[in-house]
Formats: C-alpha cells, sequence, structure tokens
C-alpha cells in the first residue's frame, strides 16, 4: 500500500468514523462533520482528475451528507451503520485503487 495522500485522507477518515461508534462529546461528531466534508471533497476532487465521475459524485454526495451547516437527523444508530459502511469501504477502496493499478502496469 503507497502513503498516498489519498490513502492517508481514506485512512484517517475511516479512523474517524470508527471513532463515532463510541460515545463521544457532541464537539467530537460536528468535528468529524467539518474533516468529513473536506476529506470527501478532496477525493472528489481526485477522482475528478481521473475522470472518474460516477466516483465525484458519490464523494460529493458524501460530503453533502456530512455538512455540519445543516444535519441530516437519521438517528445515533442509522448514523452508526452509515459510519461502519463508510468505512469500511474506504480501507476497501485502497485495496481496490492498488489493485488496479497494478493491472494497468
Amino acid at each position: 500500500m503507497k502513503h498516498t495522500t489519498e490513502n492517508l485522507i481514506k485512512i484517517a477518515l475511516s479512523t474517524l468514523l470508527l471513532i463515532c461508534l463510541f460515545e463521544m462529546p457532541y464537539g467530537y461528531y460536528q468535528l468529524v462533520r467539518f474533516i468529513a466534508v473536506v476529506g470527501f471533497s478532496i477525493l472528489a476532487y481526485y477522482e475528478y482528475e481521473r475522470k472518474n465521475m460516477p466516483m465525484v459524485i458519490v464523494f460529493l454526495g458524501l460530503a453533502i451528507l456530512f455538512q455540519p451547516l445543516a444535519t441530516i437527523p437519521l438517528g445515533k444508530q442509522v448514523w452508526n451503520i452509515v459510519d461502519v459502511f463508510l468505512a469500511v469501504g474506504l480501507i476497501i477502496s485502497i485495496f481496490l485503487q492498488k489493485h488496479k493499478s497494478d493491472k494497468v502496469r
């Protein structure tokens, strides 16, 4: 696994999302929202540079979902499911991306 900025963002977001499963102060969740908006926006930009428009839309949608200005009231259990799903998906995407780049060479 290469230590690219993109992979580090995915690992950081995954870690922050998994920590959300624990009982944390509300300020932590607000901080995660801000970081997630920035992180998902950067990931969308990287995918835009690769001309991978479906992933651009996915990452922009996630940035909108996590934006802190108008929170979406999904409930703690649903947010926990979303957090785990996204954390696992981000980690898997690191390995799939590595696998794709190996095939291209």
